[in-house]
């Protein structure tokens, strides 16, 4: 897109060259020709990560069933949206998940 250097409106395309629409002012030789570009495709791929990657924090909560005190952590709202979410835990060790709720 381009601009005119007399008053800065978007110049139009007219016939042969493009012009501005307020002023007089027209770009002599300038002609564009608007035509659509083919996108070839590289063949290229993309790198696909099949293991499943999940990032949880980790809190100091003691496992119910090995006593290690590190577990995961994360929230579900498991009941209608007026109460408190379930709170989700899982032991770092022993991967055991239990729930609290508030």
């Amino acid at each position: 897109m381009d601009f005119c250097p007399k008053c800065g409106a978007v110049l139009v395309q007219k016939k042969t060259r493009e012009g501005c629409p307020r002023c007089s002012y027209t770009a002599k030789g300038k002609i564009k020709i608007c035509s659509s570009e083919k996108i070839e495709d590289k063949g290229e791929g993309i790198e696909v990560i099949k293991k499943d990657v999940q990032a949880f924090p980790i809190v100091s909560e003691k496992c119910k069933k090995c006593g290690h005190d590190k577990a995961y952590f994360w929230t579900v709202q498991t009941r209608s949206g007026d109460e408190a979410e379930t709170k989700f835990f899982r032991c770092v060790k022993c991967e055991h998940t239990w729930r609290e709720y508030r």
